[in-house]
């Protein structure tokens, strides 16, 4: 009888997949616990080397040193010692296999699948060979975990721990940080050129200002920061495009107000011309920054 269903490697810091067995259970319960068990991936840094989550049908165990964790999906009936011994020597072959530099640069999903087959080996020899066989190994694991217990989780903690409800995260939720945005397209880039030349117009005209006013009189202090202020903004109009931030509405539209009132106030030192300019350029800009959406996560391929 099975008593390791899935296992699967992570790195720590992230919770970025790094290799995970091929699945063959599609039961309803055990779907429900990869998905919490992919949760509980995201926080693993947060934890102790070792934890356990509980549930109805299943259990969920990870065991985690350096940059490298990994977690196992088994049966409830699965002795704990039994679990963690597979972790450790999951563990083990996994950074024989694979060195810090080359976990360090992952950067998709799954990047080692190939370490499927070492896994579904170890899985086998755990569910195969009888405990009799391991008695020296689950032993000192046995001393270990009586010496230092894993951190106790149920599978319900792992979803209100990180506000999901049944393996969902909520929609109002800031995505994670390493979602990328969409690519740039010919009228953003062109909205970034006319947006980094607005701010350079700005910046000219403030300092030149600034020099003078320094050495005549002081009351041109409006107008300077009528300058600088929106070279700030449209600075930062040129981030809010190329990174995503959260509360991006709320910030592009300060942007484009700091933008447009200090253009409406050097009325006078520009013609109406040159300050429309401006002002569509930071319309477009702001179009752009709004209109520009994060990618979607990159499937599990199939694992």
């Amino acid at each position: 009888m099975s008593m390791i269903f899935f296992a699967c490697v992570v790195r720590v810091r992230d919770g970025l997949p790094l290799s995970a067995s091929t699945d063959f259970y599609h039961t309803q319960d055990f779907l429900e616990c990869r998905r919490r068990l992919k949760t509980l991936g995201l926080r693993l840094a947060q934890y102790p080397g070792r934890g356990s989550a509980e549930g109805r049908d299943f259990s969920i165990h990870f065991s985690s040193s350096g940059d490298v964790a990994c977690m196992a999906i088994c049966s409830r009936q699965c002795p704990a010692a039994m679990a963690f011994c597979f972790l450790e020597t999951l563990w083990w072959e996994f950074t024989a296999s694979y060195d810090t530099t080359c976990i360090g640069l992952a950067s998709r999903p799954y990047a080692f699948l190939e370490f499927d087959s070492i896994i579904q080996k170890i899985k086998w020899h755990f569910n195969c060979v009888s405990s009799s066989q391991m008695k020296n190994s689950l032993e000192k694991i046995q001393e270990e975990l009586e010496f230092q217990p894993p951190v106790a989780l149920t599978v319900e903690d792992t979803d209100v721990a990180n506000g999901m409800m049944n393996g969902h995260l909520p929609r109002h939720l800031e995505p994670a940080p390493n979602f990328r945005m969409e690519p740039v397209t010919a009228l953003g880039i062109l909205s970034l050129i006319l947006n980094i030349m607005c701010a350079a117009l700005n910046l000219i005209r403030g300092v030149h200002l600034a020099e003078h006013s320094l050495q005549v009189a002081h009351e041109e202090i409006g107008n300077i920061l009528a300058f600088l202020i929106p070279f700030v903004a449209c600075i930062f109009q040129c981030y809010l495009y190329l990174f995503y931030s959260p509360a991006r509405t709320m910030k592009v539209v300060l942007m484009l107000l700091f933008i447009c009132l200090g253009n409406v106030y050097l009325h006078g030192l520009r013609n109406l011309w040159q300050i429309l300019f401006h002002i569509g350029v930071a319309f477009l800009s702001s179009y752009q920054i709004l209109t520009r959406q994060l990618q979607e996560k990159q499937s599990d391929c199939g694992v």
